[in-house]
């Protein structure tokens, strides 16, 4: 009986144990399926995540390589209205204009987007006009070219003369010809303050500025000078900048024509054939009383070609060169200008470079190119030639303006 009862307690720790380890085993299961579970949940967010993440990346990628190409699509702005470089000989009608001189200025003038026009000072003869449609337009602001009447004007009215040192700004002193050499804006814009309105339109009228230049040149026009002072327009401003003046190719080839021969204003003349040019007669529009002021400038426009503004014109010291430039903007074009007559040879000639466009026009861009309109028609010896005289007969219209 006792062995019974042993069997039978052994049995039942048996049975125990083993429900005991089922039911600890289960659990295990069940936490190792979790667990299971559990790693491949986080696989598979970390694939979307991933997944996520690329999508992104070329998301961005695409949003980057459209807005670049926006981009280069894009039009960038362009402060100015009129391109630098142009075809300008197109339309030009030659017939009756100096070979040699228009070759040259067509020449010297090249890819630019401008004018250029030369003048027998002596005659008031148009050799060439390079660009003809510009050139006879209305007029463009004078920008510091408008200093040279200016600089008469003063020495006529005794404001200054050639060794008046006047103070510009701090201790600094300009006389006249240092003044022009380098374009000196506040120098001129005192001397317009102290000329006056008035006065500084009788002295730029007198020069033919708000006038056409030429005697019955078909399509030219008058630009245009004030009768008034522009409202909220400083006179200073005026006379160191040009602004509220227009002025034309042919007005300013006039002017520095009359520097040129000591005082003669003549009427530009444009002969379309060789007939008109064998029986053109030189007419005076007027005679300038300036002869004993203008020693008094020239040293100032030489300079300006030596050392100043114009250093692009000054191909060769042995053949000098006068000059003026002028830069500024007009509206949305930018301007260049360069007003010059050379000393040399036989056939001087004044020479005349207007520019329009953006980047890289200025003055002295303009100066540089009428410079070597001299420097190659020095090649061809034209200076030293001796030219046709035309007939001398001169048809005047009396003095100007009480001078």
């Amino acid at each position: 009986m006792p062995r019974k009862k042993s069997y039978r307690f052994l049995t039942a720790l048996l049975i125990l144990l083993l429900t005991a380890g089922l039911a600890f085993a289960a659990p295990k299961k069940k936490r190792r399926a979790a667990k299971s579970r559990s790693s491949t949940t986080t696989t598979q967010q970390t694939v979307r995540k991933a997944q996520t993440r690329t999508t992104s990346v070329k998301r961005t990628r695409r949003r980057v390589t459209k807005r670049r190409a926006t981009r280069h699509r894009r039009v960038r702005y362009n402060p100015w209205s009129s391109p630098t470089y142009a075809e300008s000989t197109t339309g030009d009608v030659i017939q009756g204009e100096d070979p040699v001189v228009r070759s040259a200025a067509v020449e010297a003038l090249g890819p630019y987007n401008g004018s250029v026009v030369v003048v027998d000072p002596s005659s008031g003869r148009i050799l060439t006009i390079v660009n003809q449609r510009l050139a006879l337009q209305s007029g463009f602001q004078p920008c510091s070219i408008i200093k040279v009447p200016v600089a008469i004007a003063a020495l006529v009215e005794g404001i200054i003369d050639q060794s008046t040192a006047m103070r510009v700004y701090g201790r600094k002193r300009l006389t006249l010809t240092e003044a022009l050499a380098h374009s000196d804006n506040p120098f001129f814009a005192n001397l317009g303050n102290k000329l006056g309105f008035e006065r500084f339109r009788h002295y730029a009228q007198m020069f033919g500025l708000g006038e056409k230049a030429g005697l019955d040149i078909d399509g030219e026009q008058p630009g245009m000078f004030p009768e008034e002072p522009p409202r909220n327009l400083n006179v200073g401003i005026m006379t160191s900048f040009g602004e509220g003046i227009s002025l034309t190719p042919l007005q300013l080839a006039a002017m520095i024509s009359a520097i040129a021969n000591g005082g003669t204003l003549y009427y530009l003349q444009y002969p379309r054939s060789e007939q008109e040019v064998a029986s053109l007669i030189p007419r005076v529009k007027r005679h300038l009383d300036i002869a004993s002021w203008i020693p008094e400038i020239r040293p100032g426009m030489q300079a300006a070609v030596e050392r100043g503004t114009a250093r692009r014109a000054n191909y060769d010291p042995s053949q000098p060169i006068l000059g003026k430039t002028g830069t500024c903007t007009d509206v949305r074009t930018h301007m260049g200008w360069f007003g010059s007559f050379n000393e040399v040879g036989k056939n001087k000639l004044a020479v005349v470079v207007m520019l329009t466009g953006g980047r890289g026009v200025s003055g002295p861009t303009a100066a540089g190119i009428a410079g070597n309109v001299y420097k190659l028609l020095s090649q061809h010896d034209f200076f030293a030639s001796a030219r046709e005289i035309t007939p001398a007969a001169l048809i005047g219209a009396g003095s100007c303006c009480g001078l």
